[in-house]
């Protein structure tokens, strides 16, 4: 467990560095050097009080002792002369292991300040060499800082999901361990102290042996291509406890000198990212490809024992992908290794990145002894997923390792897995996986999207809809004839109706775009305007035919089935929800498949039936219609009495900037701190708070009530004056603390004026259409009316009560949007079990 006092000198020994060496990977690597030197010096003094001689500093090297570094008489610039060159020269030590030569090879100092070497070191002298287990934990809490490395694809693991693959491979005390993108060794120590944990007696007590552990430390490995990570691995591992570890500079992918050396258990989170033009790997490889998360999978897959074992983390390009590569990957890791796929949600390797990610597990035996594979889906990781990743309640890893373990144990054993009952996870035959040739490894693509007995027909959607109509039907259309023409951005979200605004020839449109006619249901396909809800019917089209973007689908509705009740199947959370997990592509270009959409049963109540939901709903959409148009149009307006005098904004208030904070700064809600308000907690008090610790200037702090002013932000939303509803918290950069003579100007009123201010005073505002902001200057200029106290009071209570009216409508919105949802339900759950988003 890391100590207060060591996480605080970790913590010094960075900020000491920032100035000099801001590159957080090159502050790990100077405190590295630096720990591991006087490390040695401590080892050389134990070795004297135990009546020992000296060896890492013995000799030549004698003069680079730590306490001839920090001998008081020595000057600024001796001392740093003597470090340089101290950390240059130990690679030519004879006294030290290859080890530490290792270590320190290619070290070099980045920097000629003597005055922070000085401080630095001092802070490096309050460390020592007395508890390795301790010293451990406190390089595990310095390499944390690591994000993202550069271009390579590389995030570092987060611990937990670490310590949760390690848990469901289960490695033991007797297997060869290999890590072959081994980074900082995170997989490795875990998977030492899994195995150290699983070998004590009932009184905790180690039972290994002594010759058990040194084949322990023996059986681990890890390659990296960067020597950077090498040493960090090296230093690592040597303080958990492996005197001789065992990593290799070794470019696994482009080297095959270790080809044939074979392990029982591989863990690992290779690199995600190929560089421009691909990797360009040796031919030993089974796939071929030039992509890194392609040749890393085959790699850890070819690469097990007979017997052996793998958790692996993958993007989601490896889990449907359809390019050749890939979908080879799958099939041969479905027919020979794979056992279990592990869904984790986006935002596990924020902040560093948002990517979607997924882990396989392999075990060469089992995979050839069952016809199945396990997916399971963790929703959470017992952390929030925003960029600060706070500890939840919610936490789907133990129950996602216990059913792993039990459907596994089941296996061995040779025993039925028909009655394990997965909270979290379907079974999914192997042949069905493979049945339409591309092997995808979503688990939501194999669930039912219909169970139970059925109290109306369900039908596919290409049963009762033409998906698609074909373009031939305008063949005799002259090429002149007006059309209506829909981009993407006039389709609606979450709304039925949809006015096409833009006309165009036949002939400019017919080529490329995509046709439809009046009824028919246009539905976005592409990410994020599917998950955004984007779907409609086209009515009032020009001669009643209209194009469109190519990333609609259209739905053209049979004698069965009602287009109104078509564009409500297609937007209900079961086919919502469903459809996502069916998308192919990656990044922003996921799409959701033709073949997916027209495979998917709806229900198909009789048409009058149909009818009545629809004309239940259409009232209901009335109501909303009118309450969303008072809700979109209102906006506060104060009247302005011309006799009302007018003063500039400066003149009335005090504008106070708040404090520059770095995320360094940033401390957990458990530090005991003040909450910090960023622009992002103006709307939503609690929306990711970070805390303070340090001393506070009383400028900076505000209260409830607090009258602010966001002067950068987005304009309608956080851009503008705001009241603070929080509780005493320190302002953020970016937002000025407004204050104002209480006798002179009512607070309410000066929240309607300044926002109305700014509004009307477009040139003072800068940036573009969705970010804007406004000098301190420009803003203390702004003129604003300025009537009596008792004027001003009466204005504020008149606009209280216009927005209360709005508030009410905007309640109105949400109650009748859920008795739409309802209307629909009675006969989606009625005719089906619900969908289950695992």
């Amino acid at each position: 467990m890391l100590d207060v006092d060591t996480k605080r000198r970790i913590d010094t020994a960075r900020d000491i560095l920032v100035g000099k060496v801001p590159d957080p990977k090159s502050q790990v690597e100077q405190i590295t050097i630096a720990l591991i030197y006087k490390f040695m010096d401590d080892l050389d003094a134990e070795s004297e009080e135990f009546g020992g001689e000296r060896k890492f500093f013995a000799g030549d090297f004698a003069r680079y002792g730590w306490a001839k570094l920090m001998h008081p008489s020595l000057g600024g610039y001796e001392t740093l002369n003597l470090y340089a060159e101290a950390i240059t020269r130990m690679p030519e030590n004879p006294g030290i292991p290859p080890l530490f030569r290792d270590i320190f090879n290619n070290a070099y100092l980045p920097y000629r300040d003597p005055e922070t070497l000085r401080a630095f070191l001092k802070v490096i002298d309050e460390f020592t060499y007395d508890h390795s287990e301790r010293l451990g934990d406190a390089f595990e809490y310095l390499l944390s800082v690591l994000g993202a490395q550069g271009g390579a694809g590389q995030f570092r693991t987060p611990r937990h999901i670490i310590d949760f693959i390690v848990a469901v491979v289960d490695p033991k005390k007797d297997e060869t361990v290999l890590d072959p993108a081994c980074g900082t060794a995170g997989f490795l120590i875990s998977a030492y102290k899994h195995i150290l944990a699983a070998n004590t007696d009932a009184h905790g007590q180690s039972a290994l042996t002594p010759d058990d552990r040194g084949r322990l430390v023996d059986n681990f490995k890890g390659y990296d291509i960067s020597p950077d990570m090498v040493r960090l691995s090296l230093v690592n591992l040597y303080l958990h406890g492996f005197r001789e570890p065992h990593i290799y500079e070794y470019d696994t992918l482009t080297s095959d000198e270790r080809w044939n050396e074979y392990a029982d258990v591989i863990l690992a989170n290779p690199p995600f990212m190929s560089p421009r033009g691909g990797i360009r790997p040796h031919n030993r490889f089974s796939v071929k490809s030039t992509r890194s998360e392609v040749l890393f999978v085959d790699y850890m897959a070819e690469h097990l024992s007979p017997e052996g074992r793998a958790g692996i983390i993958v993007p989601e390009g490896i889990i449907f992908q359809s390019q050749t590569a890939y979908r080879q990957l799958r099939k041969m890791l479905m027919e020979d290794y794979l056992v279990a796929v592990i869904s984790l949600p986006a935002g596990v390797f924020n902040p560093y990145s948002g990517v979607k990610t997924s882990i396989l597990i392999l075990d060469r035996a089992l995979a050839k002894r069952t016809d199945s594979i396990v997916f399971v889906k963790v929703e959470n990781d017992g952390f929030d997923l925003g960029a600060q990743r706070r500890p939840i309640d919610k936490n789907d890893l133990p129950q996602a390792q216990s059913e792993l373990g039990e459907y596994l144990d089941h296996l061995r054993a040779g025993e039925s897995v028909d009655d394990i009952r997965l909270a979290l996870g379907i079974v999914v035959e192997k042949k069905r996986i493979g049945e339409d040739g591309e092997y995808h490894l979503s688990g939501e693509r194999y669930r039912e999207n219909r169970t139970g007995d059925h109290k109306f027909p369900v039908s596919r959607i290409d049963q009762v809809c033409t998906i698609n109509p074909r373009k031939s039907e305008l063949v005799d259309l002259s090429p002149d004839t007006l059309v209506s023409f829909v981009p993407m951005s006039d389709l609606n979200e979450n709304r039925m109706q949809f006015q096409p605004m833009q006309e165009k020839l036949l002939a400019e449109v017919s080529g490329s775009y995509t046709y439809f006619a009046d009824d028919d249901v246009l539905l976005a396909r592409v990410t994020p305007c599917f998950e955004n809800g984007k779907a409609g019917i086209a009515r009032g089209l020009l001669n009643g035919i209209g194009f469109g973007s190519s990333e609609f689908i259209v739905l053209r509705c049979g004698d069965d089935i009602l287009p109104e009740w078509m564009y409500f199947c297609v937007t209900h959370p079961l086919f919502r929800n469903w459809a996502v997990h069916q998308m192919t592509g990656t990044g922003g270009l996921q799409r959701v498949p033709r073949p997916s959409v027209a495979g998917f049963q709806v229900p198909v109540p009789p048409l009058e039936v149909q009818r009545e939901i629809v004309n239940e709903i259409a009232g209901y959409q009335k109501v909303i219609d009118g309450a969303r148009a008072v809700v979109e149009n209102y906006q506060p307006r104060i009247a302005v009495d011309p006799e009302w005098p007018t003063v500039k904004i400066g003149e009335v208030c005090n504008l106070v900037n708040g404090r520059a904070f770095k995320p360094q700064d940033w401390e957990p809600a458990s530090s005991g701190g003040l909450p910090i308000v960023r622009i992002q907690n103006l709307n939503t008090p609690g929306n990711e708070l970070n805390y303070f610790t340090g001393k506070v200037d009383e400028r900076h702090i505000i209260h409830n009530g607090q009258l602010l002013f966001s002067w950068s932000g987005s304009r309608g939303t956080s851009f503008g004056a705001h009241i603070w509803s929080g509780g005493k918290a320190i302002l953020n950069q970016h937002i000025f603390k407004v204050g104002f003579d209480p006798d002179t100007a009512d607070k309410k009123y000066l929240y309607f004026a300044l926002n109305q201010a700014v509004g009307e005073v477009e040139q003072n505002l800068h940036g573009g259409v969705g970010l804007v902001h406004i000098t301190k200057g420009n803003l203390e200029k702004i003129r604003i009316p300025l009537p009596t106290l008792s004027q001003q009071r009466a204005i504020s209570a008149d606009i209280d009560a216009e927005q209360s009216l709005v508030n009410t409508n905007r309640e109105l919105i949400q109650r009748f949007e859920g008795k739409i949802k309802a209307s629909v339900a009675r006969v989606w759950e009625s005719n089906a079990s619900v969908v289950s988003d695992a």
